[in-house]
């Protein structure tokens, strides 16, 4: 791991890294859509996607299976739900994000959000063994799917490179479906392990597996998805969920740094925007009990969520109309 020294100087006690030796074997999950063949301490040269249902032999082979891949993607229950609630959720909700909102409703919405979900995503456990490289997530912030493997990072104190995908997206869904062979969501990386795959309760399984000391997810965390994971998406009025018409076409030279935990009601509001601008970003994960609290402190003063490090101008801050305000008017294009 890099020493403090070499940190850039806006982020002196930043988790950046430099190089990072990888291991020489792969490995594959039941969930299995992607294994990274990788050599020594060099990143992959070449990504071998197998899917769950076939190798693709060829190019030809290739076209025809991500085909097949999509249709029974979209032809899923959950697909078609969505595809129906995403439009709903737009129409009702609060209309422009970049517009002056009803801070009281959106506190509100919010904090009710969080309740919903009150015993997961706000405490670190303690028991992680840390990556020498960042997690990559690839999510929109309104799936409930997504939710449940950022709740799990939370309590695991992991951070992770965060790939936005709301729907409209200009960039990052087209990465995934060329990386993993489909658009489904979420979709992790694990540079660390030679890992990628879909499905959350898988994510989470193996993330408890591989950072947890092996221990199972916290109870109730995979099963109450279905039953509350959905309050915050509704409650929320499909805020995250949809690209911002106006959003920046080219993303920043640098990503974007966000102190948050997944279960506070004001980052919940600033990573909404972050998706509907469609800002990769790094998430440092400060719950409860979080190693990373310190770091807070020693650049904002305090342990106050959220907080915001753009390394592209200088710019950090914590109040989370003011991170609001400065996002929509820093990466929009008009």
């Amino acid at each position: 791991m890099a020493s403090c020294a070499s940190f850039p100087s806006y982020f002196p006690l930043s988790f950046h890294l430099q190089s990072t030796e990888f291991p020489n074997s792969s490995r594959s999950f039941q969930s299995g859509t992607l294994v990274f063949s990788t050599r020594g301490n060099q990143a992959p040269s070449r990504i071998r996607s197998r899917t769950y249902f076939a190798r693709m032999e060829s190019d030809a082979s290739q076209s025809s299976q991500t085909v097949q891949e999509d249709v029974r993607n979209v032809a899923s229950p959950s697909s078609s739900f969505l595809s129906v609630l995403c439009p709903l959720l737009k129409f009702f909700g609060g209309g422009d994000p970049s517009q002056e909102r009803n801070e009281v409703f959106e506190v509100a919405t919010s904090s009710i959000s969080s309740f919903a979900r009150l015993p997961w995503g706000s405490k670190s456990l303690g028991i992680s063994s840390y990556p020498s490289s960042y997690l990559q997530l690839y999510e929109f912030e309104a799936c409930p799917f997504c939710r449940r493997v950022r709740e799990a990072m939370t309590e695991l104190d992991l951070s992770a490179e965060v790939f936005p995908c709301p729907k409209g997206s200009l960039r990052h869904r087209t990465m995934v479906r060329e990386i993993g062979g489909k658009e489904q969501f979420p979709f992790m990386i694990d540079l660390n392990t030679g890992v990628s795959m879909y499905e959350s309760g898988d994510i989470v399984k193996y993330l408890f597996q591989q950072y947890g000391q092996g221990r199972q997810p916290s109870f109730g965390l995979l099963e109450s998805t279905l039953f509350t994971g959905w309050v915050p998406t509704l409650l929320r009025a499909g805020r995250g969920m949809t690209i911002w018409d106006q959003a920046g076409k080219n993303p920043p030279e640098q990503k974007l740094e966000l102190f948050s935990y997944e279960n506070n009601p004001y980052a919940r509001i600033v990573r909404e925007a972050l998706c509907e601008l469609e800002l990769p970003y790094i998430l440092h994960n400060v719950g409860q009990g979080s190693s990373k609290s310190e770091l807070l402190v020693k650049l904002s003063g305090s342990e106050e969520i959220p907080y915001l490090v753009d390394p592209n101008t200088g710019v950090q801050m914590g109040d989370y109309k003011k991170i609001l305000s400065y996002l929509f008017r820093e990466y929009s294009d008009k």
